[in-house]
């Protein structure tokens, strides 16, 4: 970027509760342009919410967006309504366009507990105070994206199929961005498999262990899946950096979100090879509680931290944030999903109203 070129946000909100939760963090976001962050905001439309307009879950005008904003807030997509939909025009499948569109294929998933929420967990304390682990998922190959995937009647009998494959151009550029995170951390990366029965899980391990060459400082290990999972519930502070699969990262990222009190409280980051990322939450659009404003917004306000840090380089705005939520949690301010028995559950507004006055402190 030249210095004279200001930033532009591209805010999707989505369905279900994506605008609600979005919304707070646009309001942080216009906080800190009010302290003299330099960035242009636009809106557009993704999921459901495009379909509605423009039948289309991606539509052209979204995709011309996208091309020219420098980083993408994404609320949530999907709802029961659209189930009946054909596939290929469902929400979710305009999440999948947008990842395929940009070459956004690396998903950043933190799952860090704060000390303030340990009782939240469904972990006992001890097993999860002082968690810091970070999920790399591959977000652009694997099964929900192999050809030939078909749902068919063969002999009067109904079958599904799909196909999971990799190839080691994707394998290996997904390693080098584990072994970099590692590397900034306790240099201790775990790459989840299942190569005890699948060929593209052997694949996978032999570009895991080749790119490890290149990483000697960092200490590589493997890990079956089912393992993973059940080590997650098991002794989670093991992990320092877990990388894997689509499918599998899918699964294990969600696991972990429970481990830190709530999945409301999860940013993720999906980055291309130019540190161009779309950044969301990690829970779905809970159309159960769509429009009662008690939905958690500290995932997405989260999730524009990571975005500042790492699309804009903006070290300091992204920690004030994290500084401004930490003290909101340790004024005990808590939305419904990781309220403690007894105390009062806060709006979602409310609990935005609680980390701009704190941001607010932090900036002046």
């Amino acid at each position: 970027m030249t210095n004279s070129h200001i930033p532009k946000i591209l805010v999707l909100p989505g369905d279900g509760i994506g605008p609600e939760i979005v919304n707070e963090a646009v309001r942080v976001l216009e906080c800190l342009r009010e302290n003299g962050l330099s960035v242009e905001v636009e809106h557009g439309l993704i999921g459901g919410a495009a379909y509605d307009k423009t039948h289309s879950p991606f539509p052209a005008d979204t995709i011309a967006k996208a091309d020219n904003c420098d980083a993408i807030l994404l609320g949530a997509v999907g709802g029961p309504q659209y189930d009946q939909v054909e596939r290929h025009l469902r929400p979710e499948q305009g999440l999948l366009d947008i990842r395929a569109h940009l070459n956004l294929f690396a998903n950043l998933r933190p799952a860090l507990l704060y000390a303030e929420l340990a009782s939240a967990s469904s972990l006992k304390p001890e097993l999860v105070a002082d968690l810091d682990l970070l999920i790399v998922r591959e977000l652009t190959g694997g099964i929900y994206f192999g050809q030939p995937r078909a749902q068919e009647v063969k002999n009067n009998v109904r079958r599904a199929y799909n196909t999971m494959v990799y190839d080691e151009v994707e394998i290996n550029r997904i390693a080098h961005v584990a072994f970099l995170a590692a590397q900034k951390r306790d240099k201790r990366l775990c790459s989840v498999d299942k190569a005890n029965v699948l060929e593209v899980s052997l694949l996978w391990r032999e570009v895991m262990e080749e790119v490890h060459q290149q990483y000697p400082d960092v200490e590589l290990s493997h890990m079956y899946v089912d393992n993973a999972a059940m080590q997650l519930v098991r002794a989670p502070k093991q992990f320092d950096v877990m990388v894997t699969s689509n499918l599998f990262g899918d699964i294990l990222s969600d696991a972990a979100a429970m481990l830190t009190g709530s999945i409301g409280m999860l940013p993720s980051a999906s980055l291309n090879q130019d540190n161009k990322g779309m950044y969301e939450p990690i829970h779905g659009s809970a159309p159960d509680i769509a429009g009662k404003g008690i939905a958690n917004p500290l995932a997405t306000i989260l999730s524009l931290a990571m975005l500042l840090r790492y699309s804009l380089n903006q070290e300091q705005a992204a920690k004030n944030i994290e500084q401004a939520v930490i003290v909101t949690l340790q004024q005990g301010v808590r939305t419904q999903d990781i309220a403690i028995s007894g105390s009062q559950a806060v709006s979602t507004s409310d609990m935005g109203d609680a980390v701009l006055a704190n941001l607010q402190k932090i900036c002046i």
